[in-house]
């Protein structure tokens, strides 16, 4: 139950649930602005597969979207920087700052006061690993991290030896007795269909994705230096439709695969939610069946004095 004055309204959801638009709305109505918790948004030229959906925006401002070139290493130690520099400029501003996304490490590295280290390169651990397999590199992991908060670690060779060089460095996520950054008290709003219709929804906008281009997207970055290899770190659809466009898979192959891998990960993301509300968070779930953004209002306008204030 919320005791504190709430300071961020964080959007969360399933992806494809619709919380991008719902996010915005409440931008719009509110005169607020937008912080992505995407891993994938933060990267330019990720557009469709990573579902920016910058259409929505219009004049909404927004944070967090297009500010790395896709060869970078972006983590949640970097996410965790770039988002508290943007939300004290919004509040500076007086402005509404609502985070919106699916990435519940993302979220959480917020909302928890995780206290993060950069983990340099090991090259020393990375020539060990090399001689593993990869179940024994997963076996590793786990035995380090067992709650893994993205599968593509465990099933994709270079994100798992990085995630294993993390874990081993010994500067690992751990709650902060005395944050550096503010205190952090959301007031989470949930979106959440039942599964049969989300499945629907998922499967739908897999096919306007393809439609809107994702296929060409996929050759464009790799026309311009992504290699192959890289585009694993980019999450399902770009893995898929890279080893489409490697001939390793067939077009119907690809789009079985991804469309089971999608909704596989939308149950994820609700695993994540649901031990949120474990550990004591409340997620008002909305019902998308009625209006979401005046039920979301309801939530949000008793507490919009604390939520547009400065910071102290």
């Amino acid at each position: 139950m919320q005791t504190q004055a709430a300071n961020l309204i964080v959007v969360l959801g399933p992806t494809a649930s619709g919380k991008t638009h719902l996010g915005v709305e409440l931008a719009r109505r509110y005169k607020g602005e937008v912080l992505s918790a995407d891993s994938r948004q933060v990267y330019k030229g990720l557009d469709i597969g990573s579902g920016k959906d910058l259409d929505e925006y219009q004049e909404i401002p927004y944070h967090l979207i297009d500010i790395v070139e896709p060869d970078t290493e972006y983590s949640v130690f970097h996410f965790q920087q770039d988002f508290f520099a943007a939300y004290q400029q919004i509040k500076q501003a007086n402005k509404l700052p609502i985070m919106v996304g699916g990435t519940g490490l993302y979220i959480d590295a917020v909302t928890q006061n995780y206290q993060l280290h950069e983990a340099p390169v090991n090259k020393a651990l990375r020539d060990e690993l090399a001689a593993l397999s990869l179940e024994q590199l997963q076996q590793r992991l786990l035995s380090l991290k067992p709650e893994q908060h993205n599968s593509t670690d465990l099933t994709v060779r270079p994100r798992l030896v990085r995630a294993i060089e993390i874990a081993e460095s010994d500067k690992t996520i751990e709650p902060q007795n005395a944050p550096k950054y503010p205190r952090i008290n959301p007031l989470y709003i949930g979106i959440r269909w039942e599964r049969s219709v989300l499945r629907k929804r998922i499967t739908l906008r897999l096919k306007q994705r393809l439609e809107e281009g994702l296929i060409e997207e996929v050759q464009n970055l790799h026309r311009d230096g992504v290699s192959y290899s890289k585009l694993e770190f980019y999450g399902l659809e770009y893995r898929l439709v890279a080893q489409y466009l490697q001939e390793q898979l067939s077009y119907n192959d690809m789009f079985q695969k991804l469309n089971s891998q999608i909704h596989q990960f939308a149950k994820r993301q609700d695993t994540w939610f649901r031990k949120m509300e474990r550990r004591g968070d409340t997620i008002h779930w909305l019902d998308p069946q009625q209006s979401l953004i005046e039920q979301a209002a309801k939530l949000v306008e008793p507490q919009l004095e604390s939520l547009s204030a400065e910071l102290p």
